[in-house]
C-alpha cells in the first residue's frame, strides 16, 4: 500500500464487469447509483463527497487507507486503488515519477511494473509496454532484480490523458450490482448466520431492503439482532436507509402452542412470519422477501416443509442460500463481519418440538392455522417497533439492568443449558432446569430468592431474565454466559473442565 506524501491520495476505483456491460442507458442509471453510494462513504468519512467519473473509473480524494478500505465494500465496485496522482506530458515524466514513489519499495526486493493505459487511449500517446519496459529498467538498479511472475512488490501504473496513478496493490471490493438497481425488498432476519449472510447476498444484487424481525426472545434477542444487522447497515448498505421492524411474536407463539399440535409448530410459524413479512412489504412497497433458508438444513427447510411455507404468500420469495451448506454460510458471515455477534444469537430457538413433521400437509397446515385468530398477527404487526438502522443508538438500548457479571453470595443459580451439558458441569450449587420448562414453569417459583440465571452465551438466559422481571420476582443473568460463569468459578478456586 502506497502511503501518503505530498499530494492528497486518490481512490481509483473500478466497477465490476456486471455493470460496464449492461447497454448505456442502463450503466449510466447504475452508475449513478454507485456514485451515490460512493459520496454516502465520503460524507460518513467526513470528506468532501466530490466523485469524479471517468472511463471505468471513478476517482475520489482520501486521506488514510481506511477510507479506501470503505469505498471498497460499496456493491457494484470491482476494486480500490490507493494512488498518488502525478501529471504527465511525456514517458520521461512517468519514469521519473514511478522512481520517486517506488524506489524505497523495491529496494533489495524482486520486482514487477503493471503498466496499462485507461480511457480512450487515442489521448494516450505511449504505451504500457514501453513504460513497463523504461520504469523496470530504471527501478533494477535499486532492487534485487525483475520477477514478472512471482514478484514481492508490483508497481502498477494506470496512464490517462495528461495524468497517471501509481500504486502498490487494489483492494478487491464486493463486485456485484449497486444498491436499489434492482428495487426493493424486505428480509426476514432473526440474528443468525443464515439472514444476515442472505441479506447481503441480495444486497449485492442490487436489491434494497428493509428487515423484518418477528421475535419471540425478548429485548436481549431483538439487541442480538440489531446489533447484526447494524453492522450490515453501517459496513455495507452505503447508498441505502434500510429500517429494521420489529414485531413481537411471543402473544402469537403463545396463542400458536396453545391452540396447534406441537410437531407442526415450525411450519406454521415460519407462515406466519412470511405473512408479517407480506405485511411490511406491501407498506413499504417491496416487491419481495429474502429468507436465510437452506434445502435440508432443519426440519421446517425440507424441500417438502418449503413448498408448504412458501404458498403462505403471493410476493415471490428469494433464498440466496437455498444450496449452500451451513460451513459456507459461516464462512461468509466471516468475511463480512457479522459471525462474531451472529454465534451469540444463533443458538436461541424458542419453538423445539420433539417431533417435527418434516413432510407436513398443506391440508393438515392450513386446518391447524384455521384455529389461530387472525387479529393476534395483524395487532402484532400493526404495533411493531420501526429502527432507521444508519441513525441508530445501540448503546440506548442496551439491557444493562438485566446483566450481572458476578453471583452474589446467597443467590439461587439456574442453569438452563441442556441436561448432558449441565451434567459434565455446572456452577457450583447450580439449579438445572432447561429452559422451555423454566419458561413454561417460573410463574410458579418462590419469589423470595434472587435468581441468578446462565445459558451458553446469555440470551436464553437474558429472555427468562426479562420475563421473571416483569412478572417481579428479583433475577438477572450472567453476562457473557458459559464463558464468563467459568471465569468466576476458576475465581472462586472451583475446579473446571475446560482448564
Amino acid at each position: 500500500m502506497v502511503t501518503r506524501d505530498g499530494p492528497p491520495l486518490v481512490a481509483v476505483i473500478r466497477w465490476g464487469g456486471e455493470v460496464a456491460i449492461k447497454a448505456p442507458a442502463t450503466r449510466r442509471r447504475f452508475l449513478d447509483r454507485l456514485v451515490r453510494a460512493l459520496a454516502d462513504v465520503l460524507h460518513k468519512e467526513g470528506l468532501s463527497p466530490h466523485i469524479e467519473r471517468g472511463h471505468a473509473r471513478c476517482f475520489a480524494r482520501v486521506e488514510t487507507p481506511a477510507q479506501a478500505q470503505a469505498l471498497a465494500r460499496v456493491f457494484g465496485v470491482q476494486s480500490v486503488s490507493l494512488a498518488h496522482e502525478r501529471p504527465w506530458q511525456s514517458l520521461d515524466d512517468l519514469v521519473a515519477a514511478g522512481v520517486e514513489l517506488f524506489g524505497a519499495a523495491v529496494a533489495g526486493r524482486r520486482f514487477a511494473v503493471r503498466a496499462r493505459r485507461v480511457g480512450d487511449r487515442s489521448r494516450v500517446p505511449v504505451s504500457s509496454q514501453d513504460l513497463a519496459v523504461r520504469l523496470g529498467d530504471a527501478l533494477r538498479p535499486r532492487s534485487a532484480g525483475v520477477d514478472l511472475s512471482h514478484p514481492e512488490v508490483e508497481a502498477h501504473v494506470e496512464i490517462l490523458a495528461g495524468r497517471a496513478y501509481f500504486f502498490r496493490e487494489a483492494i478487491p471490493g464486493p463486485a456485484g450490482l449497486p444498491i436499489g438497481v434492482e428495487g426493493h425488498a424486505v428480509a426476514l432476519v432473526s440474528g443468525g448466520f443464515d439472514s444476515a449472510v442472505a441479506a447481503w447476498q441480495l444486497q449485492r444484487r442490487g436489491v434494497d431492503l428493509d428487515y423484518v424481525f418477528c421475535n419471540l426472545g425478548g429485548r436481549a434477542h431483538q439487541l442480538g439482532t440489531l446489533r447484526v444487522m447494524d453492522v450490515i447497515a453501517r459496513r455495507w448498505s452505503y447508498g441505502a436507509r434500510p429500517h429494521f421492524h420489529a414485531i413481537d411474536f411471543e402473544e402469537l407463539s403463545a396463542h400458536l402452542q396453545a391452540e396447534t399440535q406441537p410437531r407442526y409448530w415450525q411450519v406454521l410459524l415460519k407462515r406466519l412470519m412470511l405473512r408479517a413479512a407480506d405485511a411490511v412489504a406491501r407498506e413499504r412497497g417491496a416487491l419481495g422477501i429474502v429468507t436465510g433458508e437452506a434445502v435440508g438444513q432443519v426440519s421446517s427447510q425440507t424441500l417438502a416443509n418449503l413448498a408448504v411455507i412458501s404458498r403462505a404468500t403471493e410476493l415471490p420469495i428469494l433464498r440466496p442460500l437455498v444450496g449452500l451448506n451451513k460451513d459456507e454460510i459461516i464462512a461468509q458471515s466471516k468475511a463480512i463481519g457479522t459471525y462474531e455477534l451472529s454465534k451469540v444469537v444463533g443458538e436461541y430457538c424458542a419453538l423445539v418440538p420433539s417431533k417435527p413433521a418434516t413432510a407436513a400437509s398443506e391440508a393438515v397446515v392450513q386446518e391447524q392455522e384455521a384455529r389461530l385468530n387472525p387479529g393476534v398477527l395483524e395487532r402484532a404487526v400493526a404495533e411493531r417497533s420501526v429502527f432507521d438502522l444508519r441513525a441508530l443508538d445501540l448503546a440506548s438500548l442496551e439491557v444493562t439492568d438485566l446483566e450481572i457479571d458476578a453471583i452474589p453470595a446467597g443467590a439461587t443459580v439456574l442453569d438452563l443449558r441442556s441436561k448432558p451439558a449441565y451434567a459434565s458441569w455446572h456452577y457450583r450449587d447450580a439449579l438445572f432446569l432447561d429452559f422451555a420448562s423454566a419458561l413454561a414453569a417460573y410463574e410458579k417459583f418462590d419469589r423470595e430468592p434472587h435468581y441468578v440465571l446462565y445459558c451458553e452465551f446469555g440470551l436464553k438466559s437474558a429472555h427468562l431474565a426479562e420475563r421473571m422481571r416483569d412478572a417481579g420476582f428479583d433475577a438477572h443473568h450472567v453476562q457473557g454466559g458459559l464463558r464468563r460463569v467459568v471465569q468466576l468459578a476458576r475465581e472462586a478456586g472451583d475446579p473446571t473442565p475446560f482448564d
